[in-house]
């Protein structure tokens, strides 16, 4: 064999060599997207975990609707509004009139609520808001006789003026054991770089004894210290109708939809 053909076997069998160690490297490499996006240690909570696969709403995980609240009047919610299709949760909001309970009119919307309660974690969906002034939701509360905490991931009213860009947070306290009731909130809210119901962000919160963390598509946007939110609470996605703060959607433009492609759940291990 001549010297020029080794050196070329050579080459091809350097090439194949390095084109195989890179190609196992990048396979070990690539990102796991069921990993907590934060540092440290987290295990996942397969109860607070969806990816929206099947083709209906998992009943060993959510409700349908939410079991102890109608909705916020006069927009009903409506079991026939929460669907899942094409790899989302889909909560749709209607124009249509109703024989429903006193004060509920003229509306339908949407609600799921998880079946069991949690207390800390890293909770986080990837969501597009509802074009409408029905608002788009991703929250959590427990209501008891006398314990009663929410904290509000986002609240958003995709077309209403003024609140197009504006992700909404909160965190309410209503009856807790030491203060009795007394309600007070501290909202904030956060300009996104356009219109929320024009595309899918992810949406997150950071839920610990000490502290409480807003995250819009990977970025914290808010932190408060955590000084009365220790109550397992009950995770929930919906849209309401909000007249005194939204302003009630335009029929015309209903029906429309707030579309969640996963919502995804890790705490600490103890």
């Amino acid at each position: 064999m001549t010297a020029s053909r080794v050196l070329f076997v050579f080459i091809i069998s350097l090439t194949a060599t390095l084109t195989l160690t890179i190609a196992g490297f990048c396979a070990e490499t690539t990102t796991d997207t069921t990993a907590c996006p934060l540092p440290g240690q987290w295990e996942s909570i397969p109860e607070l975990t969806d990816e929206f696969e099947g083709e209906k709403l998992d009943a060993t995980r959510w409700w349908p609707t939410n079991p102890s609240w109608k909705g916020r009047q006069p927009g009903l919610f409506s079991e026939k509004n929460v669907t899942v299709a094409d790899g989302k949760l889909q909560l749709t909001a209607r124009a249509e009139e109703i024989d429903g309970p006193a004060g509920y009119h003229s509306f339908t919307t949407a609600a799921v609520k998880s079946k069991v309660r949690v207390k800390y974690g890293y909770f986080e969906i990837k969501a597009r808001a509802m074009d409408s002034r029905c608002s788009s939701a991703f929250w959590f509360y427990t209501s008891e006789k006398d314990w009663w905490t929410e904290i509000d991931v986002f609240e958003i009213g995709g077309r209403a003026p003024g609140h197009e860009d504006i992700m909404h947070t909160n965190v309410h306290v209503f009856v807790t054991p030491e203060d009795g009731r007394r309600h007070w909130s501290d909202a904030g809210k956060f300009k996104a770089p356009g219109r929320l119901a024009d595309r899918f962000h992810t949406y997150g919160l950071e839920w610990t004894p000490e502290v409480i963390r807003f995250y819009f598509d990977g970025e914290m946007i808010r932190e408060r210290k955590n000084t009365h939110w220790h109550q397992a609470l009950h995770m929930n996605f919906d849209s309401e109708t909000m007249p005194d703060w939204f302003g009630l959607p335009e029929k015309q433009i209903l029906p429309s939809t707030f579309s969640i492609e996963y919502v995804r759940s890790w705490q600490r291990p103890e």
